[in-house]
């Protein structure tokens, strides 16, 4: 089970915390994606963290968020900071264990869990 928390609103360049709670599995197995879908948009990968904490970003959000896991709280986080209105949309984060690499991190489909999601609007 993954439970997503944090979103909200805020106003153009401020930041949000995302939190990504696990349960049910086991946390180091996974590598654990961050993913955000605004309307009518494909769902589209943010940001992913391996067990050994490599990281990995979308272009766009690179330098601007921080994606880190807690390997005892078995919880990941999305610090998002100078946050624009392209940001918005629902993000979700997902848990694979399949051996992802640093392009096939970026498929959704390589994701067999996921949270249900919460709401991020960013105000101009």
């Amino acid at each position: 089970q993954l439970q997503a928390s944090g979103g909200g609103l805020v106003q153009a360049g401020g930041s949000l915390k995302l939190s990504c709670e696990t349960s049910g599995l086991t946390f180091s197995r996974y590598v654990i994606g961050w993913f955000r879908q605004a309307p009518g948009n494909e769902r589209e990968f943010v940001a992913g963290i391996w067990s050994s904490g490599a990281t990995k970003y979308r272009d766009s959000v690179e330098g601007r968020f921080t994606i880190t896991r807690d390997n005892v709280k078995n919880a990941i986080y999305l610090q998002m900071d100078s946050l624009n209105p392209e940001d918005a949309g629902v993000y979700y984060c997902a848990a694979s264990s399949s051996k992802l690499t640093v392009l096939t991190i970026y498929f959704k489909h390589k994701y067999t869990l996921w949270g249900q999601g919460t709401l991020v609007t960013v105000s101009s």
